[in-house]
């Protein structure tokens, strides 16, 4: 948790923040990912803040992508989101007993962010992508993708870097290689769900190379021309993952570790999914506990090099 001087400086009480803290630290451990969020691996002095960023960022991509709200009404929402950031960094605001989750979300996030000194522009980015969702469904090329990622990835690899302490043009070019390469992962393993949902982000150019077509789409088993197409996606990723190997090893410390390990589950989704390509539309690819003593052994064995 953060320190009482920092309390103080901040003008709201240790009992307050600390009810903040635990509630985003409550909201990460929830929700499942391909990768650990604040985990013990993390310094504990990082853990709080590192879970304030990512309950704004999952509290804002639930708007743009859960319920049945029209993308009008979630672009509304995502504004409101939008204020009460800014709002809450401009001062310290307090919560009573009867507050929300939600409002302790923006109460430990305004103290993370004036604390430490994060810029306010990296939220922003995120919450434009996440009003793109609301209205973009297809990509014509890698390089419309890639900014996409550019600002719904990117920036949280970023900010933990800077919770660390890390200001270094050469780890942000690697972290965002990295979180390129798990949010594209996370396309081509949720490739059936986003499908239903109306959201197709292999890369036209992509799939119109290997002759895939969308109205291929309508069994249960992916054709051969949309594996193709998917196996050009994989090696794209896997590239991505090679680039984002060197913020894994010049990071110090327990976040070398964490890193290492996000890293290695990502790839292995990716593998999975590479193995699974045709039963994609039906078929979602995750990790389990039996994949536990893998990842770890490959964490212990892992050269800095290869892994």
């Amino acid at each position: 948790m953060p320190s009482v001087s920092q309390w103080a400086e901040s003008g709201e009480s240790p009992e307050c923040l600390a009810r903040a803290y635990a509630a985003c630290e409550h909201l990460a451990q929830a929700h499942y990912e391909n990768f650990p969020v604040a985990s013990r691996l993390l310094p504990k002095r990082m853990r709080p803040h590192v879970a304030a960023v990512y309950a704004f960022a999952r509290g804002a991509d639930d708007i743009a992508d859960e319920g049945v709200a029209s993308a009008g009404e979630r672009q509304e929402r995502l504004q409101v989101w939008q204020r009460r950031l800014h709002d809450a960094v401009g001062a310290g605001r307090g919560s009573d007993a009867s507050a929300r989750d939600e409002d302790l979300v923006f109460v430990a996030l305004g103290h993370t962010i004036r604390s430490l000194d994060l810029p306010l522009s990296l939220f922003d980015d995120l919450l434009s992508a996440f009003g793109q969702d609301t209205m973009t469904t297809r990509y014509a090329s890698w390089r419309d993708l890639l900014d996409y990622c550019r600002r719904s990835a990117n920036p949280v690899g970023r900010l933990v870097l800077r919770i660390a302490g890390y200001r270094d043009a050469a780890l942000d070019r690697s972290s965002d290689a990295l979180c390129t390469a798990l949010q594209l992962t996370n396309f081509w393993q949720d490739f059936g769900r986003d499908w239903r949902a109306g959201r197709l982000y292999v890369p036209r150019d992509v799939s119109a190379a290997a002759g895939a077509r969308e109205d291929q789409l309508g069994g249960t088993m992916l054709p051969a021309e949309w594996t193709r197409a998917l196996g050009a996606c994989v090696e794209f990723t896997a590239a991505c993952y090679g680039e984002g190997r060197r913020v894994c090893d010049a990071t110090r410390g327990r976040l070398r570790y964490e890193l290492r390990l996000t890293w290695l589950g990502g790839r292995r989704i990716l593998d999975r999914v590479d193995a699974q390509r045709g039963a994609l539309l039906r078929r979602r690819p995750v990790l389990g506990a039996a994949d536990v003593p893998a990842l770890a052994w490959r964490l212990s064995t892992w050269k800095g090099a290869a892994a």
